[in-house]
């Protein structure tokens, strides 16, 4: 396998228009692509080196499949180029965690978080993962329309259903998680002071162990 860094994994200028996001063609008619429903808009692009998905000039998404977690180490490397080719933007890591791939998940969160410093995000499906994504791409446009709507479309059932995963947090905090917070990608980020007020000291030290460096 070769190890050597591309000499940019992705454009530093490519800042996909809102809505859409920079995706690796090798994912042209993956069931990833079709789960997004015309809800986020994909430009495929076959130069973006290790990266999976490219969502804006500020960040970039790997994906580790099921299949990944349970075939071998192989993806360690591949996340080890991830994080070395692109270290002006935040990387994000997806990874299913399925009843087959739950053995390896605690292994490859210590890799990943402790070791590389990445945000390391479990989805249990592609569909899972497509609407994790969309909340992603609405949710780094500062101007995004999606902000200003409804609270059902934040409020659906797959999106209850990932934040409700994070330990402590049963549906009433999901729902009060997301009424605060544009996306689950913004809860990974926030910091234990920004999420007490909504959750409360306890809960909101879990949250951020789970995403951070405290491990079950």
């Amino acid at each position: 396998m070769d190890l050597k860094p591309s000499a940019t994994a992705v454009s530093m200028n490519a800042v996909p228009p809102y809505g859409h996001v920079i995706i690796n063609a090798k994912w042209r008619g993956s069931t990833l692509v079709q789960n997004f429903k015309g809800r986020v808009k994909t430009i495929f692009e076959d130069e973006l080196g290790v990266v999976d998905l490219h969502l804006s000039n500020r960040s970039c998404v790997l994906y580790v499949s099921e299949s990944d977690l349970v075939a071998g180490n192989d993806y360690k490397r591949k996340i080890v180029r991830f994080r070395n080719s692109n270290s002006k933007l935040s990387g994000i890591v997806i990874v299913e965690k399925t009843c087959l791939s739950e053995q390896y998940f605690s292994g490859l969160q210590k890799f990943v978080v402790l070791e590389l410093g990445l945000t390391l995000l479990p989805v249990a499906s592609p569909a899972e993962a497509a609407q994790l994504i969309e909340q992603m791409v609405h949710g780094e446009s500062k101007e995004s329309p999606f902000r200003k709507k409804s609270m059902s479309r934040l409020l659906d059932p797959v999106v209850l259903n990932l934040v409700q995963k994070i330990p402590g947090v049963g549906k009433v905090k999901a729902m009060a998680l997301l009424k605060h917070f544009c996306s689950i990608y913004e809860i990974s980020n926030a910091s234990v002071k920004e999420l007490e007020p909504v959750v409360g000291q306890a809960a909101a030290q879990q949250i951020w162990g789970f995403f951070h460096n405290q491990f079950s």
